[in-house]
């Protein structure tokens, strides 16, 4: 006999839900789950690997609780005067969002965001036992600062999330917007930074806005930007007070001492490891202004993926890139797709796929 979900006592709340899942094909030219197709420099492996060789020897005996050595690492790339008490980290920042959930989530408590945004944070805050509510954005999938305001105080959420830059559209997020959301809402608010890196020079963080504001919250991932995504390593900052509540639901010694190492190690190398960033905006604008002149429609980003608009028919589009070797993403949204930037090669294949198939 096959057993399925509903023979077994699985949770009321938890039932017709779908889990995450983005189709996972080897495929030459993978670009649907906005990784850093860049390869770590070899130099930088090196260093890694060294790291993570020396603490095979203490592989029996438990990691550093505390992950003190990390939490300094954290603290001195972020800067802002931020110190390491006011850093959290855990295994990719899914887990850092699961831990604030538990810690001010839970049954009988609402978690907020503006849709359409990262699926996770509804799967996560219902993972908890709390209700899920969506706002709205505007027609380019923006949000200004007075609407914003104005949804999060009808909502009342205990746990407020702010995407900046918005995945799975891109879109950029004022300081405004956050600063005015704060204002308007009495529970947590947690921006997520995880593209940040990708955004102009000239951005302002919500790090900006820390001090004084011990309800906020600003997520980080090494996924992106440090072409990290198969070590599991996220982290935040924010009140050593937020830290404190963050230890009350973690579960014990919850960062190995190889994760530890690698991150440690990788985050001595900042400056090597985001030179890989300029280059990956620069594909992801030659993206956007291929995609444009193809008649399409690519929406603002400061992410390292375009989201774009114009495609008649989604699944048609994408399973014609399927049968050519790329794999993009349909997100769900009609008449729309979306593309992480590769490297100068992997993206010259995408276009000329796409391309071929308009013709």
């Amino acid at each position: 006999m096959t057993v399925t979900l509903d023979d077994l006592p699985l949770r009321d709340d938890l039932r017709g839900q779908k889990p995450y899942g983005a189709p996972q094909v080897p495929l030459p030219i993978a670009l649907n789950v906005n990784e850093n197709t860049h390869p770590i420099p070899g130099a930088v492996a090196d260093d890694i690997a060294d790291a993570v060789a020396k603490s095979i020897s203490g592989l029996n005996r438990y990691p550093d609780r505390e992950f003190t050595e990390l939490r300094e690492a954290f603290a001195s790339y972020l800067g802002h005067g931020l110190s390491p008490d006011q850093i959290w980290a855990a295994n990719g920042s899914n887990e850092v969002l699961q831990h604030l959930l538990q810690a001010f989530g839970g049954p009988g408590r609402t978690g907020f965001g503006f849709a359409p945004t990262y699926s996770m944070y509804s799967l996560l805050v219902r993972g908890v036992g709390s209700e899920w509510i969506a706002g709205t954005r505007g027609p380019r999938y923006e949000i200004t600062a007075e609407d914003a305001a104005r949804q999060v105080r009808e909502a009342d959420p205990d746990v407020v999330f702010l995407c900046a830059p918005n995945n799975p559209t891109g879109t950029p997020l004022s300081i405004e917007v956050v600063e005015a959301v704060y204002e308007a809402s009495r529970g947590i608010v947690i921006v997520d930074e995880a593209y940040f890196e990708f955004a102009p020079a000239e951005a302002t963080s919500a790090l900006t806005l820390l001090p004084g504001r011990e309800r906020l919250v600003v997520s980080r991932t090494m996924s992106k930007a440090f072409a990290f995504a198969g070590a599991r390593v996220g982290y935040l900052a924010a009140d050593p007070a937020v830290i404190d509540a963050l230890r009350l639901v973690r579960l014990p010694y919850h960062l190995s001492a190889v994760t530890q190492a690698a991150a440690t190690a990788a985050l001595k190398h900042s400056g090597e490891m985001l030179r890989m960033v300029d280059d990956i905006v620069q594909q992801r604008e030659r993206i956007s202004a291929t995609l444009e002149a193809l008649g399409y429609d690519p929406y603002p980003t400061w992410s390292n993926f375009v989201l774009f608009g114009g495609v008649d028919d989604p699944h048609e589009t994408w399973t014609r890139l399927y049968d050519r070797g790329v794999l993009v993403r349909d997100i769900g949204i009609p008449g729309h797709l979306r593309v992480s930037a590769g490297t100068e090669d992997e993206t010259s294949t995408f276009l000329d796929a796409l391309a071929a198939i308009r013709d």
